[in-house]
């Protein structure tokens, strides 16, 4: 195994070890005495993870931004503790995703906050307009809630491409169960437009 992929393979077990920690502590029911001894102990494993770190203008070494390797972003990293995450097969302007949510996610008891149903969609909207040839960033997402989004609960999420006119792409989403995929529990529309190369130096000019 080369380097790079050895990192992120390990970045990738510190995830899921930091999804595991977060799933249990949001649904711990420990004594007090415990909690305050895993906090220390949390603490401990930390210290070494901050004595060297990133700033925000530089890319974690184990990314690939032309490549679509993003280990740290939060809906698909496989290294964030905040990603569920979710798997995504994407091509030709449509994008498929399946995860499921945890306790950490939750808005109304035993549902879905509805910021994360928000982000999940914008992320898979993404991929379909990115796989459709014309990549861009949001400029604008609607998103309507037909019915709550159940957590610990086999979810699929779709998108796909519905116009494109020049640097615009319109793409449409939905959030559904795996048990019943035609089934919308949260839809979304949203606009993208693709950067001019002068708006993506600014943008983004010290990682290209």
């Amino acid at each position: 195994m080369t380097d790079i992929l050895a990192r992120r393979a390990a970045i990738a077990d510190l995830g899921d070890a930091l999804r595991e920690l977060i799933e249990h502590a949001t649904s711990t029911e420990a004594s007090t005495e415990d909690l305050i001894l895993a906090a220390g102990l949390i603490r401990q494993a930390a210290a070494p993870l901050g004595e060297r770190t990133r700033g925000r203008s530089r890319l974690s070494t184990a990314d690939d931004l032309r490549g679509g390797v993003r280990m740290y972003n939060p809906v698909i990293g496989r290294g964030s503790a905040l990603a569920p995450p979710v798997e995504i097969e994407s091509a030709g302007g449509v994008a498929v995703g399946t995860c499921t949510l945890g306790l950490a996610y939750e808005g109304p008891p035993m549902y879905a906050h509805g910021g994360v149903s928000a982000m999940l969609l914008d992320q898979m909207l993404g991929h379909a307009v990115t796989s459709s040839g014309n990549p861009g960033m949001t400029v604008r997402l609607d998103t309507s809630y037909a019915k709550p989004v159940p957590l610990k609960t086999a979810l699929r999420l779709t998108a796909r491409v519905s116009a494109v006119d020049g640097r615009r792409v319109t793409a449409t989403g939905a959030i559904a169960t795996a048990e019943h995929p035609d089934e919308a529990l949260v839809t979304a529309t949203g606009l993208f437009v693709a950067l001019r190369a002068e708006q993506a130096r600014e943008l983004f000019g010290a990682l290209l």
